[in-house]
C-alpha cells in the first residue's frame, strides 16, 4: 500500500499548519493574501468527485469553516475558492481571501506577480490567529 505524500510543489510553496482526519491545512507562503489550501490525505486523488460521499461532505464543511475564518480573522471582502489542478494534479483546494486593494484585484492571484514570502514573525502571527479560531474544532495545529 502506498502512503500519502504531499506534492513537492505544494511542499515547497506552503507551510503545514494543521491537520484534520481528512485534510492537511497549508498556508501559502505569500504574505500578500490570507491564502490556505486543503489537501485530502488520500493517495492518487485528482478530483473532488473521487472522494467518498462522506469525505466530500467533510471537505465541504472544513472548506466552509476555513473560508469563514479567513474572511473574519483578516477582515476581507471576497473569498476565492478553487480546485484547479492544472499545474499540480494532486487534489487540493485553494482558499484565498481577497479585498479591493490587494495587488491582483480583481483578477486571479495565480501568475499575477512574484510571491512575497512571510517573515518568520508574520508567519507566526498568522498561524497563531488561525489556531485560536473556530478551526480548532476541526484541525489540530
Amino acid at each position: 500500500m502506498t502512503s500519502f505524500l504531499l506534492d513537492s510543489r505544494l511542499e515547497a510553496d506552503t507551510f503545514r499548519i494543521g491537520e484534520s482526519a481528512l485534510n492537511l491545512l497549508l498556508l501559502m507562503n505569500d504574505s500578500r493574501y490570507p491564502w490556505c489550501i486543503l489537501v485530502p490525505k488520500q493517495v492518487g486523488l485528482r478530483e473532488i468527485y473521487e472522494l467518498s460521499s462522506k469525505d466530500q461532505s467533510t471537505l465541504l464543511t472544513e472548506s466552509s469553516v476555513l473560508a469563514k475564518t479567513l474572511m473574519s480573522t483578516f477582515s476581507q471582502e471576497k473569498m476565492n475558492i478553487g480546485a484547479l489542478g492544472n499545474v499540480v494534479s494532486q487534489l487540493h483546494v485553494h482558499h484565498v481571501a481577497r479585498h479591493q486593494n490587494d495587488p491582483a484585484w480583481p483578477g486571479p492571484v495565480w501568475g499575477h506577480s512574484q510571491a512575497e514570502p512571510y517573515s518568520s514573525d508574520n508567519q507566526e502571527k498568522t498561524v497563531k490567529a488561525l489556531s485560536q479560531s473556530a478551526l480548532t474544532d476541526y484541525f489540530t495545529f
